[in-house]
């Protein structure tokens, strides 16, 4: 059988107003516009990881009763798989920012409608899935 990595990981749907809060990452760090979320630790549920990175990469105060699964993404690329979980919010606390300027330059929110073109393709896959209904998808990037 064919030996290939797996990583789990979580993302944040933080939605308000029509508008989606984002990430703009560094240059160095591919400057693009991302979610708030990481990889769940081994010694981690999802929920617990989301809270986690929440708070150390934008100050956002999060509850596990607050948090909703809206959507699974099983990303293939090379010989890796991703499985993302990606939790929608119904409440949170705090400012949201970048608390992590090495990584990112800062947190906005930005119109559903009008996603910016720096968006990362598989963010803007799973908001169109999500916004169908879609409770799970797939994505392959190309080497």
């Amino acid at each position: 059988m064919a030996k290939h990595k797996i990583t789990l990981k979580v993302r944040l749907l933080l939605f308000s107003r029509e508008r989606i809060l984002l990430l703009h990452q560094t240059k160095k760090n591919g400057g693009n516009l991302s979610l708030v979320g990481g990889t769940i630790e081994k010694d981690e549920h999802a929920r617990r990881t989301l809270i986690r990175e929440s708070i150390e990469e934008a100050g956002i105060i999060l509850q596990e009763s607050n948090l909703r699964l809206a959507h699974v993404l099983h990303k293939h690329y090379g010989k890796k798989h991703r499985i993302t979980l990606y939790f929608k919010a119904t409440a949170y606390d705090g400012f949201p920012h970048s608390r992590e300027p090495e990584k990112f330059k800062q947190a906005a929110w930005f119109d559903l409608n009008n996603l910016p073109a720096k968006l990362t393709g598989t963010v803007r896959h799973v908001l169109k899935e999500v916004a169908k209904g879609n409770i799970y998808s797939e994505f392959t990037k190309e080497k």
